[in-house]
């Protein structure tokens, strides 16, 4: 293997972290912003890119750091070392509520495609790059855009997503139609594409946006039920007016007015 061989635990339920233990010399790398807590030993290391490309000059890491740019993240990660003896344990936490999928790449053809806020750490070798849409209307219309993330090696690498998570598998030709923004991740052989709904009520008055994706096997999909984006639309309709959502205008105001606020 070229990536380091982790040993991991996922701990709780809906806010998960994850715990990664390290041999010594072994190195993980986390997103920027997932670290939780680690064993004293291990050393933090701010980096360019993914830091399977350290070795290649400055142009290597320059590039490795523009990918990661492209794709909506930090041009830094940080990479923790066990430099002591033994064992020892470093910890990643979800940004949000949900699930954190650990996934082996060597498993899965070396390569997973997923979403662009998806990956939250993994384990040294593992590189994070981009993956362009190649159709046009999927680009556009596929919730996505043209850019998703890319996770190419034969490591361990850990993905975060909203809500409950499942997997599915599709045989050969199986088509899976799902909402643009609940795909979390599929494996490379995967045919990702977008559908128009079609008829004029449902356009109209369906309130599911006018496309969805469809999923063409054979491979693994991994499926969100509570997308970021639509946790954060929720948030921002329920708080924008300053009010409640109860039933009925008299309940509304009278909860504003408890809690200070004018109606």
């Amino acid at each position: 293997m070229n990536a380091h061989e982790i040993d991991y635990k996922i701990y709780g339920e809906e806010m998960q972290h994850v715990e990664i233990e390290l041999d010594p010399n072994e190195t993980a790398i986390g997103e920027s912003g997932a670290f939780m807590m680690m064993d004293d030993g291990v050393e933090m290391q701010t980096i360019f890119g993914d830091g399977s490309q350290q070795q290649g000059g400055l142009m290597g890491k320059l590039f490795s750091a523009g990918k990661r740019l492209l794709t909506g993240e930090s041009l830094f990660m940080t990479a923790f070392t066990n430099i002591g003896q033994g064992k020892k344990k470093v910890h990643f936490a979800s940004p949000y509520p949900g699930k954190i999928i650990a996934m082996n790449l060597a498993d899965y053809g070396g390569r997973m495609i997923c979403q662009k806020d998806a990956f939250l750490c993994a384990a040294k070798g593992v590189s994070i790059g981009i993956e362009f849409q190649r159709k046009l209307g999927t680009g556009i219309f596929g919730g996505e855009g043209f850019i998703m993330q890319k996770l190419e090696g034969d490591g361990l690498a850990f993905v975060h997503a909203g809500g409950h998570v499942f997997e599915k598998t599709l045989a050969p030709g199986e088509v899976l139609k799902i909402d643009t923004g609940c795909v979390v991740a599929y494996t490379k052989d995967i045919d990702f594409d977008i559908q128009f709904i079609g008829g004029i009520k449902n356009v109209v008055f369906g309130g599911e946006g006018l496309f969805f994706a469809t999923l063409r096997g054979p491979g693994t999909v991994w499926v969100q039920s509570l997308p970021i984006s639509r946790l954060a639309s929720r948030i921002i309709a329920y708080g924008s007016f300053g009010r409640r959502k109860e039933e009925g205008s008299i309940l509304g105001g009278l909860g504003n007015l408890l809690d200070g606020d004018g109606i």
